[in-house]
């Protein structure tokens, strides 16, 4: 039985509610790879995370009056292989919209 090859790789999880800004970011993440000679496997999009939360209109009659309230979480997993010293450097200094979360996962 052959041994497998150990390789490197980083995995980035992007999160957002807005996945406008959430795409515009893994894009530019995707990018900078890319261009730093990197093998980028492409965004592999996670499931949307739905929270619904039920509130009544009125504080005390009215029990049937209720709005309902979602936030959607989006989620993206970027995975680079075969990276080098200067992809690092310029993942840490890439700048990302306000309202996405990255984690970097080495």
């Amino acid at each position: 039985m052959a041994a497998k090859k150990d390789t490197q790789k980083i995995r980035i999880s992007i999160k957002a509610f807005d996945h406008r800004l959430l795409d515009d970011a893994v894009s530019k993440i995707v990018g900078i790879a890319r261009d730093s000679g990197a093998v980028v496997v492409w965004p592999i999009p996670l499931p949307t995370k739905i929270e619904k939360i039920t509130v009544n209109r009125s504080t005390f009659v009215n029990k049937d009056a209720r709005e309902q309230f979602e936030i959607r979480r989006h989620k993206r997993l970027v995975e680079i292989q075969e990276y080098t010293p200067k992809t690092l450097e310029l993942l840490q200094g890439v700048s990302i919209p306000s309202g996405v979360g990255i984690e970097i996962k080495a």
